[in-house]
């Protein structure tokens, strides 16, 4: 029997991205990507989706506490904000020049810098 290597999906959005909430109670606010959970298709964006996470009582907070913090958002609710233009666009993967597999943006077909953050 052959064994079959399972990938992680392909995920059109990085740490640090620029993206538009597209449904939701935050639709059409813009953030940033703090991290991508590919597995799980999911993404946390800064400032979007606070749930209040109760915590039990420690050395730091004796009496324990009550946090707010960012919750994952499905993938497919969100699109990235094209950094030359400001406006939503979909993603594509092409070659550039130096051979290098890098996103452009469908719309206007210039390539997305990505710094690693």
């Amino acid at each position: 029997m052959k064994q079959t290597i399972k990938k992680p999906p392909k995920v059109h959005i990085r740490k640090g991205d620029l993206v538009k909430i597209l449904a939701g109670k935050h639709k059409n606010q813009e953030g940033i990507v703090l991290s991508v959970f590919p597995k799980d298709y999911r993404a946390i964006v800064e400032g979007m989706n606070l749930v209040s996470k109760h915590l039990k009582p420690s050395p730091t907070h004796p009496k324990g506490s009550i946090v707010r913090e960012e919750a994952s958002i499905h993938i497919s609710n969100l699109m990235v904000v094209d950094p030359a233009t400001g406006q939503v666009t979909r993603i594509g993967r092409k070659y550039n020049e130096e051979g290098k597999l890098q996103r452009y943006s469908k719309k206007t077909g210039n390539f997305i810098k990505h710094d690693k953050a």
